[in-house]
């Protein structure tokens, strides 16, 4: 009985100075967070960058859509490229109908070289409209454009 009664004491100091700890640390959280952000940071530039080519300017609004396109770039030296990988035109077709699973409502992106002739590029355009494909669309340089306009430069010219 005696041991009943000194053990009692010692039980309630060990619930009086071991509290469980109530703070959250969020040290490791943040950490984490930066270290994600850096690497966002850094990879996200080089997810857009595909074939480079100089695209002609335009103020032309952006169409929104809800599906990924597939894209077919023309260089400044006339090599065509579908996504990133080179083509020549007349394997432009099979290959597109390969990809697309012969699908002719896929959307498809023309991007097209500023220094490459205008015909070419409607070349390229209508081969694959001749192959069925009917959601055809060129890509243009557009914000270049507007800020060129905003600050003086080559736009289009105003009447007063």
């Amino acid at each position: 009985m005696a041991g009943g009664i000194d053990q009692a004491p010692f039980r309630s100091g060990l619930r009086e100075r071991y509290r469980p700890m109530s703070e959250i640390n969020v040290t490791p959280f943040v950490d984490v967070m930066l270290v994600l952000l850096v690497v966002f940071m850094v990879t996200a530039p080089l997810l857009t960058v595909g074939v480079p080519i100089d695209l002609p300017k335009t103020a032309a609004p952006t169409l929104e859509g809800q599906d990924e396109p597939l894209e077919i770039t023309v260089d400044a030296e006339g090599v065509i490229y579908l996504q990133e990988t080179a083509t020549e035109l007349d394997e432009l077709v099979p290959r597109l109908l390969a990809i697309t699973g012969r699908k002719p409502d896929t959307r498809l992106f023309v991007r097209g070289d500023a220094a490459i002739p205008y015909g070419y590029v409607m070349q390229v355009m209508g081969t694959i409209t001749v192959a069925g494909f009917t959601r055809v669309a060129l890509i243009t340089d557009s914000q270049a454009a507007i800020s060129a306009q905003s600050r003086g430069g080559t736009g289009a010219s105003k009447k007063n």
